[in-house]
């Protein structure tokens, strides 16, 4: 993991309580199952950096030794291909946490991590969380449960870029991506958009124009777009 701001003691973190008992954890999928215990035992480890936009975190092939939760800030997953092309294998924001590859038996990620903002990082020592799951091995289910998930997600993603049509891969995507925004905003670049579903920058321009003519989507600045009318943009989508 590339060096950020100097580490801050946990208690300075909104990680810590919020309503009682309850702790921005229970709303990570990752440590929502944990016991209250578990919980405590990871809060006290987690260690807290920040990174200006622009910035790359871990470059794939750097040895996975923490789970990365966003506190504020987005992120993308991606890949450089052979040639030199980026692929935006995923993008996160606020609460959400980069782990896969954790339990894998090399620990080295697959991929590169980006800031596509400035963000904070709350970090939790991988070694910290294996101790907690080897105290709690029914948590192990809940794991499994969660991976299915993942895994579920990750085919969506496949199924998208198998389309051929631009403008019907493009429909799918956006409905996914909000999907899993905050807010009614989706918050990417062309660019990114482009580097998400394999297109090219000006085919993603020429295809959201003329959504946004059909009133089907609304670009409202840089990297901004709201969708409008998501029935019939899921008409197009599921029109291949």
């Amino acid at each position: 993991m590339a060096t950020g701001s100097a580490a801050r003691h946990h208690r300075d973190c909104a990680l810590r309580a919020v309503n009682g008992d309850e702790t921005c954890l229970d709303n990570i999928r990752l440590f929502a199952k944990l016991p209250g215990d578990a919980k405590g035992e990871l809060l006290d480890s987690v260690v807290h950096s920040s990174y200006p936009q622009g910035s790359i975190v871990v470059h794939e092939g750097d040895p996975i030794d923490s789970i990365l939760i966003v506190h504020k800030g987005r992120i993308k997953t991606f890949r450089v291909m052979q040639d030199g092309e980026e692929r935006v294998l995923d993008v996160l924001h606020d609460g959400q946490a980069i782990w896969h590859g954790m339990f894998l038996e090399d620990h080295v990620y697959h991929y590169s991590v980006g800031c596509l903002s400035d963000v904070q990082f709350c970090s939790i020592k991988r070694t910290a969380f294996e101790k907690v799951l080897e105290r709690h091995p029914d948590v192990a289910l809940s794991l499994i449960q969660m991976l299915s998930t993942e895994l579920d997600e990750a085919e969506e993603r496949a199924a998208l870029l198998s389309v051929h049509n631009p403008r019907v891969r493009l429909a799918g995507f956006l409905l996914y991506r909000e999907h899993r925004c905050m807010g009614d905003e989706i918050h990417l670049r062309l660019s990114e958009i482009a580097g998400s579903v394999n297109l090219r920058v000006e085919t993603v321009s020429r295809v959201i124009a003329a959504m946004e003519r059909e009133g089907l989507v609304e670009r409202l600045g840089r990297g901004r777009i709201r969708i409008i009318d998501h029935d019939r943009l899921r008409e197009i989508s599921e029109s291949e």
